[in-house]
């Protein structure tokens, strides 16, 4: 699918506009979003990607609208998974919730950026070199073993505040000198005259320094899914924009999906596979087959790929919330406090 210059563009001023009215309408005034308006626009920003979805669809063919819609509900995943590691963070720093939209927005922004230049990136490395493919597969495959091995559990973000801090953030507070109290949401402030940076700075860094890592895990992921770098860089910015609306929406949800991350694993693991596999069909490499296209190699289907992303999340999700039910019971059952609590009063006739 070739895109002309324009729709790029304008593609591109679209996303801006929508990130500059989240900013202007949101987040310019801290506070903290209620239930209502979290709900309100999750479903807005979700709407508006169905919709880009269905007309790229329409215009470019169903293929080209299965690969987008495949390669974003990848991407919606990956970013819910991050989410519990942005909640974590937070925690850390123990963020005035009024304020945490503006370091998720920053968030939003500083990866959109990342994002771009890694989709060049591969985009140009993939036209050049067909053996990359082999690498993003084997990465994807290594990646999903070891998320497979990660826990994501409630005693993480109790515990959050004794995490130490990361290369970056060590790094920054080693070069600037920096205070421990807020003031408002400004990223600095002056002490006796002195120039320091606030927690909000801080934060902001240590989300962007993840970013880098979750972009080395969703551009090889959707580059499984689909070769065009307009699908790729679309279904990325679809999947974030509405990323801070859903950290309030769900984030009493984030601790209970304890399956999230295995769902995520085998998601990653089958596209890495998938690209192995497509890799051995464009095989040119010398001393794979003399340097032959191995024919027998099937390819996965777009399709089936979508399917199997939705079914994996859907068991993930199911398995998780059933999990922390049997939890939350046997909890119940083991307090003796919990019990007394559960159990009815009963009045004596006289």
């Amino acid at each position: 699918m070739s895109v002309d210059l324009w729709i790029w563009v304008v593609t591109g001023v679209a996303i801006v506009a929508m990130v500059l009215f989240d900013f202007f309408a949101h987040v310019r005034t801290p506070h903290a979003p209620s239930f209502r308006e979290a709900a309100t626009w999750s479903a807005v920003y979700i709407a508006l990607a169905i919709i880009f979805g269905l007309g790229l669809g329409m215009v470019w063919g169903w293929d080209h609208g299965t690969e987008y819609f495949a390669g974003y509900v990848t991407e919606k995943s990956l970013s819910v998974d991050n989410l519990f590691v942005f909640l974590i963070i937070m925690t850390k720093f123990a963020v005035p919730r009024e304020f945490q939209q503006k370091v998720l927005l920053v968030g939003v922004v500083i990866a959109l950026v990342l994002r771009t230049v890694f989709i060049l990136a591969g985009a140009a490395a993939i036209e050049r070199w067909s053996w990359v493919f082999y690498i993003f597969g084997a990465f994807l495959v290594y990646t999903g073993i070891k998320l497979a091995k990660e826990k994501h559990e409630a005693d993480e973000i109790e515990h959050a505040g004794e995490k130490k801090d990361g290369l970056a953030v060590r790094l920054l507070k080693k070069a600037v000198p920096s205070t421990d109290e807020y003031h408002s949401d400004r990223l600095t402030t002056k002490i006796d005259g002195k120039r320091f940076i606030t927690p909000m700075l801080v934060v902001m860094v240590a989300i962007g320094a993840t970013d880098i890592l979750f972009a080395l895990d969703s551009i090889p992921a959707i580059y499984g899914l689909t070769q065009e770098p307009y699908i790729v860089f679309t279904a990325n910015a679809f999947a974030l924009l509405g990323l801070r609306q859903l950290y309030f929406l769900i984030g009493g949800l984030l601790e209970r999906l304890v399956y999230l991350n295995k769902g995520l694993a085998f998601i990653l693991a089958f596209i890495g596979v998938k690209l192995v596999l497509h890799a051995m069909h464009e095989n040119e490499l010398p001393f794979i087959n003399g340097g032959q296209h191995i024919e027998w190699a099937p390819e996965i289907p777009t399709w089936l790929s979508l399917l199997v992303i939705l079914g994996t999340l859907t068991v993930a999700t199911i398995a998780s919330l059933a999990k922390t039910r049997r939890d939350d019971r046997a909890e119940i059952t083991t307090d003796p406090a919990a019990v007394e609590a559960q159990e009815p009063v009963t009045h004596k006739e006289h």
